[in-house]
C-alpha cells in the first residue's frame, strides 16, 4: 500500500496562508509560495510516498482568464518546483495535478474544444518537475479522456481520479456514467492507476468493487483519496465557497475507513480536502498493510 498525500487547500488555510475563493489554494501560490512547500513537507513528514502539485486551481474558473493566460504557465512551473523541492531527497514521488478546467463537479460545462490549450498549458510547464501526472476530480468520461489525450507523448504516467456522486446505490460518476464504464475506459487509455477522490468516505467501497470486478489483481492499481466536506446541500457544485468539513472523520475513524478500503482492493490511499497530515500519519500508523 502506497499513502498519499492530503488536502492541500484546507491544509494552507490551516496554516494561516492566504485562503480565500475564488483563488483556492492557487492564492497561497501567488502571495506565499513558502506555505505551499511547508505543506508539502508536512505531509511527507506524515508519511506520504507520493504529492500532489499545487495546480488544482490554476484554472480559468478559479483565477480568471486574463491571468491564466498571463500568469498560468509560471504558476504551474512554481507549483511543479515546490513540489520538486519538498520531495528533494526523500523516497517520494511528485505527481502534476491536472484538474476539472471549468469546475469542480461541473461535469456539464466541460468544453472539449478548448479543454486541450488548457492542458497544455499545465502539462508544459508541470513537465520538468514531476514524475507522473494525475488527472484528479474527474467528474465524466469525457474530462478524463481530455486528460488522457493531452498527457500521451509526454513519456510520463497518467494516474486518473473520478469523483462519485454521493447517494447510495451504484457506483457512479458526477455526470451519472457507471464507474464501471469509466474504469474500462481508463484501462482502455493506458492508465497506470485509477482511483476515486473528493467524495465522502461512505461511498467509496462500491466504488472499488466495481472498479476491482473489472481490473482484477492484474489491473493498474485502485486508489482512493476522500473528502471530508459536509455532505452535498443539493447545489451539486464545488468551490462556491469556502465548504464546512465535517467533524466526525478524525484520523483514526479515516484509518478504520482505509483499512476497509484496502480490504477490498485499494492499494493507494491518501485523502482530499480537508483530511490533513494527522490523517495520513494515522494511516501510517494504523492497521492498514504496507507491501513493499
Amino acid at each position: 500500500m502506497m499513502l498519499l498525500d492530503g488536502g492541500m487547500g484546507r491544509q494552507l488555510e490551516r496554516s494561516g496562508a492566504p485562503f480565500r475563493q475564488p483563488e483556492w489554494s492557487a492564492l497561497a501560490l501567488m502571495e506565499a509560495p513558502e506555505t505551499v512547500l511547508a505543506a508539502h513537507r508536512a505531509f511527507i513528514d506524515a508519511g506520504a510516498a507520493v504529492i500532489t502539485t499545487n495546480s488544482y486551481a490554476l484554472v480559468p474558473f478559479h483565477i480568471g482568464e486574463a491571468r491564466f493566460v498571463a500568469d498560468g504557465a509560471r504558476l504551474a512551473a512554481l507549483a511543479g518546483t515546490l513540489a520538486r523541492a519538498a520531495a528533494e531527497g526523500r523516497a517520494v514521488q511528485v505527481a502534476g495535478s491536472l484538474p476539472p478546467l471549468f469546475g469542480s463537479y461541473r461535469p456539464e460545462l466541460f468544453d472539449p474544444v478548448r479543454a486541450p490549450g488548457m492542458l497544455r498549458v499545465l502539462i508544459d510547464a508541470l513537465l520538468p518537475s514531476v514524475d507522473l501526472f494525475l488527472a484528479e476530480t474527474m467528474s465524466s468520461i469525457a474530462e478524463a479522456r481530455a486528460a488522457a489525450e493531452a498527457v500521451r507523448g509526454t513519456g510520463k504516467p497518467l494516474w486518473v481520479s473520478f469523483t462519485l456522486a454521493e447517494a447510495a446505490g451504484p457506483a457512479v460518476l458526477r455526470s451519472g456514467e457507471s464507474v464501471t464504464a469509466a474504469v474500462e475506459a481508463a484501462a482502455e487509455w493506458g492508465a497506470a492507476a485509477i482511483l476515486f477522490n473528493c467524495s465522502p468516505p461512505e461511498v467509496m467501497g462500491a466504488a472499488i468493487d466495481a472498479a476491482w470486478a473489472v481490473l482484477g489483481a492484474e489491473g493498474p492499481p485502485i486508489g482512493v483519496y476522500a473528502n471530508a466536506f459536509k455532505a452535498d446541500d443539493g447545489d451539486n457544485e464545488a468551490n462556491a465557497d469556502v465548504s464546512p468539513l465535517r467533524a466526525d472523520i478524525t484520523p483514526a475513524r479515516y484509518a478504520a475507513w482505509a483499512s476497509e478500503w484496502q480490504r477490498r482492493g485499494a492499494r493507494l490511499i491518501g485523502g482530499c480536502c480537508g483530511i490533513g497530515p494527522e490523517h495520513i500519519c494515522a494511516l501510517g500508523a494504523g492497521p492498514i498493510k504496507h507491501h513493499a
